[in-house]
């Protein structure tokens, strides 16, 4: 039996070998995370739309993973302008609404790969 786990979610393929997630023991990673629409694969035109598909991918990983999102211990986020930090901020407070109670998180600007304009990675503990 494999030691890892992996975790193939719908809709958020990579256009390279690499899977979406993985999980070892108890320990829980993504691969980066795009926003893409969970039944169609496509990119929505919305800005906030692609930052709520984000956040439902984070619930379906933690899910396969046998877990829920008050297991993820930090989120680095790449967004290709500051000002979409606001956005994922309005997802970001409906997951983790306890100021007392939320992951780590990490916000920098990138160049993202073409059509991306903010994508996630995590690192959970179950």
């Amino acid at each position: 039996m494999a030691r890892r786990e992996v975790l193939h979610v719908k809709g958020s393929n990579h256009q390279n070998p690499i899977p979406t997630a993985v999980k070892i023991g108890n320990m829980v990673y993504s691969s980066a995370i795009i926003g893409s629409d969970p039944e169609t694969g496509e990119m929505p035109e919305r800005v906030e739309d692609e930052v709520a598909n984000l956040f439902h991918y984070l619930r379906e990983i933690m899910e396969l993973a046998g877990g829920t999102t008050d297991d993820i211990a930090h989120l680095s986020v790449s967004a290709i302008d500051r000002e979409y930090k606001k956005i994922v901020n309005v997802e970001w407070l409906k997951m983790f609404p306890n100021e007392n109670d939320r992951p780590a998180r990490h916000t920098s600007v990138k160049n993202l790969r073409e059509g991306l304009r903010v994508q996630i990675e995590m690192t959970a503990v179950l």
